[in-house]
């Protein structure tokens, strides 16, 4: 039919549009309302473009059975249709109880469930066509080349503040951010909206280019751009994101030589190495620089609190409120959104907290099945560099959003969740089906 073509490669071109872009998403949305105005418009275009593939995805899952069928037998599609019902319910409750503004819940019920209704959609494209899954790699390692580029650029040459000149200020996005309000420690944050958000978008982009090393031809250019994003990961201080690229290479190097001679020996280096980092850190706590780049802190800080204990803080909060409402407070009455609430903040920095806070203990269940289904959906997939990247980083970015809110962020949302949609197209060996 040639409607679905057409609508297949409008699908196709959307989903491609949005991975392309939302590398640049807080630049392009910043720079764009310094300009002409609008931020808070600009900063919705990917919410436009998720609302018509969406449309886009729902006429080829009616007219193509093929496309139908693997859908409705998929766990995966009913998990994610109950999470977002069960998000609009409580929200809606929590708004005629007055316990949530409109803008609140609005802005809550993108947060939460955007990732998954797009990772819908990109599998549905990537189902009806071949082309993301044959082009994924230049679609994600050309602005990671980019955006690392300019990371470079801000730890070498340009000045702290060189955002400031794209619009970058108090009514937007900091143009830069520091340890402790120590401008000896500024953090980098290259296109993204801040230094954490830039640090788990690295988590992706370098766990997918080490795959790739694994799995496929190597060259000079991939080992370059990882080079490059090791070095920003660095200068971006993000302690979870360190920890997550940790994880995500560690598994994708354990796969690689656990059926080598040379496991046991690898396993015991890093284990010494960590072991040596562990007493560096005791023998030599009360440097300075130390202090501010492990702990975020230092004896004299100007800083009347540090973010160690900002995170303890929010985490007992996020506990408490989740022991007092086991139904959830409605989407919107925690995380970012909870901003738009006059009356009351919460802010867990634990994004898996802040799904419990919202919708109860029944949404932080299906929130965390969708993610296991997913995880074991990738490692059943393993033997292509997409899933196992993908695999890798997920593992990490776990431990990013149990000490913050990643998810919320636009482009580690649409991201991952976007490759992964493409990720669940990759044919099983019959070996695992076996």
């Amino acid at each position: 039919m040639k409607t679905s073509g057409l609508v297949t490669k409008l699908l196709t071109l959307i989903v491609s549009a949005i991975l392309i872009s939302v590398p640049f998403y807080a630049f392009l949305t910043v720079w764009g309302s310094s300009l002409v105005g609008h931020y808070t418009a600009l900063r919705l275009y990917a919410e436009v473009l998720l609302i018509l593939a969406t449309l886009g995805a729902l006429y080829l899952v009616i007219v193509h059975e093929n496309i139908r069928r693997v859908l409705y037998k998929s766990k995966l599609l009913w998990l994610v249709i109950g999470y977002v019902a069960l998000s609009v319910v409580v929200g809606v409750i929590a708004y005629y109880t007055k316990n949530v503004t409109a803008k609140a819940l609005g802005y809550g019920l993108i947060v939460d469930t955007r990732f998954v209704v797009f990772f819908l959609a990109s599998w549905v494209a990537a189902l009806a066509s071949s082309f993301l899954r044959k082009h994924w790699v230049p679609i994600l390692l050309w602005p990671a080349a980019i955006v690392s580029a300019f990371g470079l650029l801000q730890v070498s040459v340009l000045p702290h503040d060189f955002l400031k000149h794209f619009g970058y200020g108090p009514s937007t996005i900091k143009p830069y951010q520091t340890i402790n309000d120590n401008q000896k420690y500024t953090r980098i944050q290259s296109t993204m909206r801040g230094v954490n958000p830039f640090g788990a978008y690295l988590v992706v982009t370098i766990s997918l280019i080490a795959a790739l090393w694994l799995r496929m031809k190597r060259n000079w250019q991939e080992a370059v751009l990882l080079l490059a994003s090791l070095v920003t990961l660095f200068y971006t201080f993000s302690r979870s994101a360190w920890i997550g690229t940790f994880v995500a290479i560690a598994f994708i190097a354990a796969l690689w030589l656990y059926k080598t001679k040379f496991f046991s020996t690898v396993f015991v280096f890093c284990v010494v190495v960590v072991l040596i980092i562990a007493a560096l850190v005791v023998v030599d706590h009360q440097s300075a620089r130390l202090q501010n780049i492990i702990f975020h802190t230092q004896t004299n800080s100007a800083s009347k609190t540090t973010s160690d204990q900002g995170h303890l803080s929010g985490l007992k909060s996020g506990l408490k409120d989740i022991y007092h409402q086991p139904l959830g407070g409605g989407v919107g009455t925690a995380g970012p959104a909870s901003v738009y609430n006059p009356k009351r903040i919460r802010i867990a920095e634990d994004y898996y907290i802040q799904i419990g806070q919202e919708t109860g203990i029944v949404g932080l269940g299906l929130f965390l099945a969708i993610n296991i289904c997913v995880g074991y959906r990738l490692w059943e997939r393993r033997s292509d560099a997409l899933a196992l990247g993908l695999f890798a980083s997920f593992l990490g970015l776990v431990i990013v959003n149990l000490f913050s809110h990643a998810w919320a962020d636009p482009t580690l949302a649409y991201l991952w969740w976007g490759l992964a949609g493409i990720a669940m197209t990759i044919k099983i060996p019959k070996k695992l089906h076996n």
